[in-house]
């Protein structure tokens, strides 16, 4: 389990009410693939070559495949996922009887989750009043129609 302390989330939850649900969400996926590209960049550089094509695979998204999905069990509203979409990943990572472990997800995870976490405290709050600016105008145009 990771443990993490971050000030300032309940000006960002409060700042996240004011916006519509759609809006909210858009902006919270967003800043999500942004904090998790250096992560994915990370783990390609990690990969090795002589695993097809793992490195080329790896990207940061919102959907699952068929078989992650039946699978996994959703736990918020707005989720992103980082990672190689390459069915070798998981024996690459973690190795099996006929392979030694090639790691390159766990390490990029470790060395870049604190800048992850930076961009989320840093953007975040500034995305979320461009997009209650936007709203706002939005709504005044409709009234002078």
């Amino acid at each position: 389990m990771i443990k993490f302390r971050m000030d300032g989330l309940r000006e960002l939850e409060a700042m996240l009410m004011e916006l519509s649900k759609p809006a909210a969400k858009a902006s919270s996926r967003r800043i999500l693939k942004k904090a998790g590209k250096p992560m994915a960049e990370a783990g390609a550089r990690n990969a090795p070559e002589d695993q097809g094509h793992l490195k080329e695979s790896y990207g940061v998204g919102t959907k699952l495949t068929k078989r992650q999905r039946r699978q996994y069990v959703k736990q918020s509203e707005v989720e992103v996922f980082v990672g190689p979409n390459d069915p070798s990943a998981v024996q690459t990572e973690f190795g099996n009887e006929h392979q030694a472990a090639q790691p390159h997800l766990r390490p990029a995870f470790e060395a870049k989750k604190y800048e992850a976490l930076r961009i989320i405290g840093a953007e975040f709050m500034a995305d979320i009043q461009k997009t209650i600016t936007r709203q706002k105008r939005r709504l005044a145009k409709k009234k002078t129609k």
